[in-house]
């Protein structure tokens, strides 16, 4: 019998007066996996996080996270979850010790539990240091350590690398994927397409609507999308030309190239090497970026809201 997931959600609704932020959102997050969550800002990704952690109630649907109601039980999911928020929220005033000392004393934990977190974390020769002293990337590990002392079998991270260095995001992400394959679960969401590649599956969330989910090349696959590329020493008049042109739904320069992307593939071929010709630029074939699709997805979520 295979294992209940470890989050499923049903119709998430979620208004805020008027406006509806989260609109009939369901997903599922199997045990042991990581899962990505994107979108982009006001979305509807932080609030449907909240509502996972019991932090929210919906104003629909329903949906049960580590076995317990999301409506009803979120005191218990709140013992059993890690969230760790986007902006750094501990006493800054505080040394790094001082502050998980502060977060043992709300799980009922002691000092042999920080102590182990601590040295679990590599922050030990750093616990006397202040927090509002600390770089992004050690700010980062702190919250994390705060995160899972209690031994949660499931983190929340919103935007948990926003602001840090890519070695910095590096080591966050290799801590995940060793506590990932000892059995933690983990839903993030994130800004960064690097990252969202080194989750297991992906869901993306535009105005409130959950648009796609599955692997990144199930993703990528299923938006259909062509990509060429143009180079040649013309690329800015190549640029200027094929903004409009049939076909032709995304033009970006990557230093010397230049990167056509569109639904309809044989209208952007044609589009494009007529530019080419035109340019004197070298074309080829490319394969398509799991950051243009959502650039597509983007543009027309946008058209569809208005």
């Amino acid at each position: 019998m295979a294992a209940e997931p470890a989050i499923i959600v049903t119709d998430l609704v979620k208004r805020f007066g008027t406006r509806t932020v989260v609109d009939h959102v369901s997903l599922s997050v199997a045990q042991g996996e990581i899962v990505g969550f994107l979108g982009p800002n006001g979305s509807g990704k932080t609030t449907t996080i909240r509502m996972m952690c019991g932090l929210l109630t919906p104003d629909g649907g329903e949906g049960r996270v580590l076995g317990h109601d999301i409506r009803h039980e979120g005191r218990a999911i709140k013992r059993e979850v890690g969230y760790m928020t986007q902006k750094f929220s501990f006493y800054e005033d505080l040394t790094i010790e001082e502050n998980l000392n502060f977060v043992a004393g709300i799980y009922g934990l002691g000092r042999r539990e920080v102590a182990d977190t601590l040295a679990d974390l590599g922050l030990t020769s750093r616990k006397a240091q202040l927090a509002g002293a600390l770089s992004g990337g050690w700010k980062q590990r702190l919250a994390l350590a705060a995160c899972i002392m209690h031994r949660p079998q499931l983190l929340m991270l919103d935007e948990p690398t926003a602001g840090v260095d890519p070695k910095a995001r590096r080591e966050f992400w290799d801590e995940i994927h060793q506590r990932a394959a000892d059995g933690l679960t983990v839903l993030v969401s994130t800004h960064y397409m690097d990252e969202a590649e080194r989750c297991h599956r992906i869901n993306y969330i535009s105005y409130g609507k959950l648009i796609t989910h599955g692997t990144v090349p199930e993703v990528v696959r299923a938006a259909g999308l062509t990509t060429v590329i143009l180079q040649g020493p013309r690329i800015a008049q190549a640029q200027r030309m094929l903004h409009g042109m049939p076909g032709v739904d995304q033009v970006a320069p990557y230093g010397m190239d230049l990167h056509v992307i569109g639904a309809d593939g044989p209208a952007l071929r044609y589009s494009a090497a007529e530019v080419a010709k035109a340019t004197q630029s070298r074309m080829h074939d490319a394969e398509t970026s799991l950051e243009d699709v959502f650039i597509q997805l983007m543009g027309a979520s946008t058209d569809n809201m208005s």
